[in-house]
């Protein structure tokens, strides 16, 4: 049985006069006192259906009927539209169906939410998932990620990439955020872990002469969702033995411009803007700065070391953003929320009012020097962060995105691509007092930091590097250790003692004893890549089926409980807290 043999949004005035037969969901129904019009929706698009009662009176009477979303068969004529009743917005604006036969394939009840409705609570749409991936943009996002991920494997293996699939079930390993844990009936008592990522698998791969692979990987991690973090992830996973850095930037900026060419009709020009982990901390107080507006961060610490400020004098960094606007009091008091809110004491200030007269209580404090340095156009608002160099940076640039946004600063027709280079490798976690790796623990450190393993290992630099776009970060790789004994004196950096590295890694490691070539590579996820693409605010939307932010699934009830036979089964014993 043919059920159709036009797509709806394929009918063209070259059609008129033809027969044929269309099928779809009913996306609108008009009723004109005799006439019925339906919006009849494919993934094809849109065709108008007439039904007169008088060509008809069969089908006028079930299309009295129908309501949107049936699935409808309608066969009948193309016919031209009338020169008033045109739509120029639908690409079948000048013809429409005239009916003879409809047939109901499906019914629908009254819907949980229209298609068109905007504002849908996001539990609502979750629970009716399938519903709400009929909507435009829904459509929209998923289709646009599919090509996407179609122009990345096209690029990949084009560049000689070998696409390896790598197990999902392999060996828990403190690799970042927490595993997802699964019990196997065959091995009461052990679990197998969903990967966080596949990053020894494709070293392995490298190390077996698997010179290039290259996988759309699935990723899982238990973490706390945001609005740019799922629990399941996808990326694309880039591994190659002898990396040239150069060369796996010329790799990924090749395969942005196809995507974004395929997939937004954009060209891209590179080669990208590439700044260092140092100056896109002091510039913008971030690691993945918007530069689509300037707001940048200055430098006063310098400046201020012999204030009468005490606050300024005594801080180990003073960095201060000039506003183009001038705040009111509460203006200042709700940013100085915000600031607090990042970790901030306070916010000094400087306002500069229409006519260029400063307000400020601490304009008392400072020198000629100083108030000449900071002295801005009329109707600018000087804003000052003095503490710590992260700490000021963090607070800054948290302000410095706030009133970008809240000001209109931002250029949102802009694609500003940023590849942000030599990351620190290790940060100090003071609750554990122990180091932690920046990206992770097998990123190798740069040949001039080797030597500050020992005496400074905050200051060792890695040979790491992030691809931003628009203040998203779509990819991050870096080099990996080759060296067995190198690999085994970072794990005792992060307090991995010989023990845990041979239960944990052993495996690595007398891999890496066995000529491992010198290797790196990158992952862009592609969820968030999708996000960067699409302009979309919420990580959730450029996803077919998600968790909702507490890791549940509104629409099949995941996660359940699972029954006692089948908990015995797995040697497992669930202890449930009381309140």
């Amino acid at each position: 049985m043919s059920w159709r043999d036009l797509g709806a949004g394929e009918v063209r005035t070259s059609h008129v006069g033809e027969r044929h037969t269309l099928a779809g969901w009913v996306g609108r129904r008009r009723d004109h006192g005799g006439l019925i019009f339906v919006d009849l929706r494919d993934e094809t698009g849109i065709c108008q259906l007439v039904v007169n009662p008088e060509r008809s009176p069969k089908a006028a009477k079930q299309a009295h009927g129908i309501r949107n979303e049936f699935v409808l068969q309608a066969e009948g004529d193309v016919v031209a539209r009338a020169a008033d009743a045109v739509n120029p917005n639908l690409p079948t604006g000048e013809v429409e169906l005239q009916v003879d036969t409809l047939r109901v394939l499906a019914t629908a009840p009254p819907l949980p939410f229209q298609l068109d409705e905007e504002g849908v609570d996001e539990t609502l749409r979750l629970r009716y998932r399938w519903l709400d991936l009929r909507r435009e943009k829904m459509q929209r996002n998923i289709r646009t990620r599919a090509r996407a991920v179609s122009a990345i494997r096209r690029e990949m293996e084009a560049a000689g990439f070998v696409d390896i699939e790598t197990p999902i079930m392999g060996k828990p390993t403190p690799e970042g955020a927490r595993d997802f844990l699964v019990p196997t009936r065959l091995q009461p008592g052990r679990f197998f872990a969903l990967p966080q990522s596949p990053q020894i698998y494709k070293q392995l791969l490298v190390i077996s002469g698997f010179e290039r692979y290259y996988q759309i990987a699935r990723c899982f991690r238990d973490e706390d969702l945001r609005a740019d973090r799922l629990q399941e992830l996808t990326q694309l996973d880039v591994e190659m033995a002898f990396p040239d850095q150069e060369f796996i930037f010329a790799l990924m900026e090749q395969t942005m411009g196809s995507v974004w060419r395929d997939c937004v009709d954009v060209e891209i020009q590179g080669p990208f803007q590439r700044m260092t982990w140092d100056e896109a901390q002091a510039r913008y107080g971030s690691d993945k700065p918007d530069l689509r507006f300037g707001l940048e961060i200055e430098e006063a610490t310098e400046l201020t070391r012999g204030s009468e400020f005490g606050v300024f004098a005594n801080a180990p960094a003073v960095r201060f953003l000039r506003v183009p606007q001038e705040f009111s009091r509460a203006d200042l008091e709700r940013l100085e929320g915000i600031a607090k809110e990042w970790g901030a004491k306070g916010l000094a200030y400087l306002v500069y009012d229409e006519e260029g007269e400063v307000r400020s209580p601490i304009a008392k404090f400072l020198s000629q020097a100083e108030l000449d340095a900071f002295r801005s156009e009329p109707a600018t608002t000087v804003l000052f962060g003095a503490d710590e160099p992260g700490m000021v940076a963090r607070v800054l640039g948290a302000l410095r995105l706030q009133l970008g946004r809240e000001l209109d600063l931002i250029d949102r027709d802009a694609g500003r691509f940023l590849w942000v280079t030599d990351f620190p490798l290790l940060e100090w976690d003071e609750e554990e007092k122990r180091w932690k790796a920046v990206h992770h623990p097998f990123t190798r450190p740069n040949d001039e930091s080797l030597e500050l393993l020992d005496s400074d290992p905050g200051a060792a630099r890695a040979v790491a590097y992030d691809l931003v776009v628009n203040g998203i970060e779509i990819a991050g790789g870096s080099f990996r250790i080759h060296e067995s004994e190198l690999q085994a004196k970072i794990f005792g950096l992060l307090d991995i003692s010989p023990e845990e590295q041979r239960e944990k890694f052993g495996f690595l490691l007398d891999a890496l004893a066995m000529g491992a070539p010198p290797h790196g590579g990158i992952a862009s996820g592609i969820d968030r890549l999708s996000m960067a693409l699409l302009d979309e605010p919420y990580i959730r939307d450029t996803v077919a089926f998600p968790k909702n932010q507490a890791g549940i699934d509104p629409m099949s009830g995941a996660p359940t409980e699972v029954s006692p036979e089948q908990l015995a089964e797995l040697g497992i014993a669930v202890i449930v807290e009381k309140d």
